[in-house]
């Protein structure tokens, strides 16, 4: 009859157990501390505590491994790494059987918010290092993450107004009656007492719409007042833009940023200048779908010899019309715009656009044509706006016909998203935890930076990664 195996509490040992058998020696926290190990957290900012009377500090490298070991196994809070270093075996061995308390974890968060960023850059110079990053592909995507507040308890501009409407309504009505009783001599000249918490109301209420209208945005929380209210998977919510370039060859991260930005729009250059900067030269090639596409950003990169691919995102106003503005051909020689009808819009007037660049307005001076009901509804006639960046995104169309330069298109979602899909499904991150876009962009990069160690670690289990970063 075979043995049943039960938990045998009176067991003793002859010996203490060894902590360091009980993790396998491939296991992932041994790569983390590896991978801290070969750091030089001085030099990357870190602040390093000095030996004084009283409780002895811990050190930073213990703490940066504790934490990016949380955020390897999906613990984001300092109480719950707090929790994990008594629970947790790997994590006891790591930290050596050291129990920092969630007060330590924090401060050692907040004091190296912008060294954590040179931890995510650091996974990207030994992927370079180790020739695990492509310098040929790479793409750019973003997406949206719900910010720690809730979106149900923000201030909206409109809900406001009418909040002060009503507040001025009502100390309107107590002062008229106030004015009253003073000019009969009789009750109180006094505002009730009740009204001296509305008038306050009322000014703060004034307060936070001057400074809203100063940042010009409709929404504000009080709590988290650089959040914006952005289009989620989970609907219109207090959110920010998370940016990230992947390179082709192990979909690593080479670069990320944060933004409030409510789009991608105008992110496309910047964000190919810091994965540049971070590999040491640009890709020949980036990627990156319709919400990048930006005339001012195509031709930035053209002019500075940047290789981009950005899907053209045409106007959704009438994008399946036969007289869309796309259908209209360009004649160079004639400085005319040509309608599907072979009818010509001449010059009419320059207009600025953002307050910044001059368009081109081309105008229909055919007030007979048979199909004018159809193509317009201006009693002026049909226009065409030509961008002061024509040619460079001419010149990206025409890129975008080669066969070569369409298949790298296609290529674009295998490239992108499986470090988002790593990031909200193996990471399980779909919301931030700290509040404040200084603490949210220092999140990004440890996230990003996780996203890394998970690939790099496959490196070092095989034995094939050399962790120098200097």
């Amino acid at each position: 009859m075979g043995r049943i195996i039960r938990a045998d509490y009176e067991q003793m040992y002859l010996l203490p157990p060894n902590v360091d058998e009980w993790v396998p020696s491939d296991h992932p926290a041994r790569f983390i501390r590896d991978f801290v190990d070969a750091l030089d957290l001085e030099a990357l900012g870190f602040a390093m505590p000095e030996g004084v009377d009283g409780r002895p500090a811990y050190a930073s490298d213990l703490l940066l491994k504790a934490w990016l070991h949380g955020y390897y196994h999906k613990i984001r809070s300092s109480r719950g790494l707090e929790k994990a270093c008594y629970d947790s075996i790997s994590l006891v061995w790591l930290t050596g059987n050291a129990h920092p308390d969630h007060n330590t974890l924090w401060r050692f968060w907040t004091r190296n918010r912008e060294a954590l960023k040179e931890v995510f850059k650091s996974s990207v110079r030994v992927a370079v290092r180790n020739d695990l990053a492509s310098l040929a592909l790479q793409a750019v995507d973003g997406t949206k993450i719900q910010a720690q507040v809730s979106t149900e308890r923000a201030e909206h501009h409109k809900d406001l107004e009418k909040q002060l409407a009503r507040w001025d309504q009502a100390i309107e009505e107590v002062t008229a009656q106030v004015e009253r009783a003073e000019s009969e001599e009789e009750g109180s000249y006094r505002l009730p007492e009740g009204m001296t918490d509305a008038a306050a109301r009322r000014e703060r209420i004034r307060r936070t719409l001057e400074e809203m209208d100063k940042a010009g945005v409709a929404h504000r929380h009080e709590r988290e007042p650089e959040a914006r209210v952005m289009k989620c998977r989970e609907g219109k919510r207090l959110a920010y833009n998370a940016q990230a370039v992947s390179e082709a060859k192990n979909r690593l991260i080479v670069a990320s940023e944060v933004t409030d930005a409510e789009n991608d729009y105008g992110q496309l250059m910047p964000m190919i200048e810091a994965a540049s900067e971070m590999v040491g030269e640009p890709a020949e090639e980036t990627v990156a779908d319709s919400g990048y596409w930006c005339g001012e950003q195509v031709a930035l990169a053209q002019e500075r010899g940047t290789g981009v691919l950005v899907a053209v995102r045409e106007p959704s106003k009438n994008r399946a019309s036969p007289y869309r503005q796309s259908a209209f051909r360009y004649d160079r020689a004639r400085d005319v715009y040509v309608c599907p009808h072979g009818e010509a819009l001449a010059f009419e007037r320059t207009r600025k656009v953002r307050g910044k660049h001059l368009s081109r307005v081309y105008r229909c001076a055919n007030r007979e044509c048979p199909y004018r009901g159809a193509c317009t509804r201006d009693p002026k006639g049909r226009s065409v706006e030509q961008s002061p960046f024509h040619e460079a995104v001419e010149r990206q169309k025409a890129r975008q016909k080669r066969p070569d330069r369409q298949a790298l298109l296609r290529r674009r979602k295998v490239i992108a998203e499986p470090p988002f899909a790593c990031v909200k499904h193996l990471l399980g991150f779909r919301r931030w935890t700290v509040r404040g876009i200084v603490n949210v962009r220092a999140q990004w990069a440890v996230v990003c930076a996780t996203v890394n160690l998970r690939v790099l670690y496959g490196y070092w289990k095989r034995g094939t990664l050399r962790l120098e970063t200097a």
